[in-house]
């Protein structure tokens, strides 16, 4: 089992949340091997990037509504109901973790089932 790395060293790394997918000169030092595979979520609203997977984890920085971000796995965590979903699926970034709840797609941001932490 992958685990997503849980601290962020730099100010740097909390930034990177901050750019869109795609937009980065350099992914950040903690980010995944170039040989894992990474996917493309979409959060529907702003949500966000906490340390670990649950609620009351430390918050390391907001993602943009509508903005792509790139993701490198899904783990369960706290289960989250908002706007009349419910479901304990968090998406992994190199830092942090966001609930699937506010992403566009399936219930794993259209992240693959076999793309789990």
């Amino acid at each position: 089992m992958r685990r997503i790395p849980a601290v962020v060293t730099t100010c740097a790394a909390t930034l990177a949340f901050l750019v869109p997918a795609g937009l980065a000169a350099a992914a950040p030092a903690s980010a995944a091997s170039p040989a894992e595979q990474s996917y493309t979520v979409v959060p529907y609203e702003n949500v966000k990037v906490r340390q670990l997977p649950k609620q009351d984890s430390a918050y390391l920085a907001t993602l943009t509504a509508g903005q792509s971000y790139t993701a490198y796995c899904w783990t369960h965590g706290q289960t989250i109901t908002d706007h009349g979903y419910t479901n304990d699926i968090w998406i992994g970034f190199a830092d942090g973790f966001s609930s699937a709840v506010y992403f566009k797609g399936d219930q794993y941001a259209n992240l693959p089932a076999s793309a789990q932490c």
